[in-house]
């Protein structure tokens, strides 16, 4: 009997679409085969369907305590070792359910911490990659090129990066508002080969 010396890769999909179904949850749906079918152990959190307050009250000036579910989505996070996000572009970023989320759950002492009298801080998701699945109604191109990916950096550069979550793929698709139901097939197809390849 031969073992495998390599445990299956440990990956967390966060569907940050809003609605129960969506393009995003099909596209999300996809890479989870893929990547079942890769042997990964997979686990999936649908923002859309925790009970939190997504409203940081206080900022960091006051405790806020978490809700069951972003308890659970912390130990998921711990857990991972690949953190897939997959959600639309909507204004130029992500959906404001999803920044809920993570200004609830990426908190000080779990995804960073500010090191004493110094400007510097602690990256304590390090050792973590991750993939952004983003759809928008912009072409890809445009968004690059016009608008400067605004929402791309804010969640690579200034939210994962930050908490030492690297690397960060980015796979963006578009425009969806026009894409007919073989352009739709093909970019789940690609997705699905996302996970298959567990990237």
């Amino acid at each position: 009997m031969s073992i495998n010396p390599t445990p299956p890769k440990r990956i967390l999909i966060i569907l940050g679409h809003p609605a129960e179904r969506s393009l995003s949850a099909a596209m999300a749906e996809q890479y989870q085969m893929g990547a079942q079918e890769s042997g990964a152990d997979v686990r999936f959190l649908r923002v859309g369907a925790l009970q939190f307050d997504p409203v940081l009250r206080a900022g960091y000036n006051a405790p806020q305590p978490l809700e069951e579910d972003l308890v659970a989505a912390q130990q998921d996070i711990a857990w991972a070792q690949h953190l897939v996000f997959v959600y639309p572009i909507w204004w130029g970023a992500m959906p404001a359910l999803l920044k809920g989320f993570i200004d609830r759950v990426f908190l000080p002492g779990f995804a960073f911490k500010y090191r004493r009298d110094s400007a510097w801080w602690d990256r304590l998701l390090a050792g973590r990659s991750a993939r952004l699945i983003t759809l928008m109604d912009t072409p890809p191109w445009y968004f690059r090129w016009f608008f400067r990916m605004p929402g791309h950096h804010q969640m690579r550069r200034t939210i994962l990066e930050f908490a030492g979550v690297k690397p960060v793929r980015i796979s963006s698709f578009g425009a969806v508002r026009t894409a007919d139901k073989t352009q739709r097939a093909a970019w789940l197809d690609s997705v699905y080969r996302l996970g298959l390849r567990l990237r």
